[in-house]
């Protein structure tokens, strides 16, 4: 069950992020100290959940008119449980009935639950000169924090094109 997230359910979240983070390691990714994005969210109105209590979240926030995915996490002991993509279809839900055109990304180019999971949930690679000025600069923001440690990729899915069946 996808819901909003409620504010006391926020610092729980920090150990779903922190697990799921703790996969790259096995692609040789590490990500540089810090707190988790989660940790820095002030407002659960921005955070999906599934489950009570929740196995995986979705933070969303806004870029250039488009709901823009600042992260997905889902705890690895629930994975491949279909809750990433009932995540996803209720980010492109929120996004279409807030009259968004798309959803927005950024990930991880060849890490198989990164770019190619998202590309079968309806994303494609978003080319450099269709980025709008808040989107460049959340990527150059990731780029100062340290966060492109390996080739990432901006993503997006026009809010109208998936259709909900295909995107689970």
């Amino acid at each position: 069950m996808v819901r909003w997230a409620e504010h006391a359910e926020l610092p729980d979240l920090v150990a779903i992020e922190l697990a799921a983070d703790g996969l790259f390691e096995q692609v040789g990714i590490t990500f540089p100290p810090g707190t988790t994005q989660i940790e820095e969210v002030t407002d659960a109105a921005s955070v999906l959940v599934d489950g009570v209590p929740p196995a995986g979240f979705a933070l969303v926030g806004r870029a250039d008119g488009n709901v823009h995915l600042d992260q997905l996490a889902v705890h690895p002991d629930r994975m491949r449980l279909g809750i990433g993509g009932r995540l996803i279809a209720a980010v492109l839900d929120h996004a279409a009935a807030s009259g968004a055109p798309a959803v927005t990304l950024t990930t991880f180019r060849d890490v198989p639950w990164n770019a190619p999971w998202y590309a079968r949930h309806g994303f494609t690679v978003l080319p450099e000169g269709q980025w709008g000025p808040e989107l460049r600069a959340l990527v150059e923001h990731e780029r100062e924090l340290g966060i492109e440690v390996a080739p990432r990729v901006v993503m997006s899915a026009r809010t109208g094109d998936a259709d909900p069946v295909t995107r689970l």
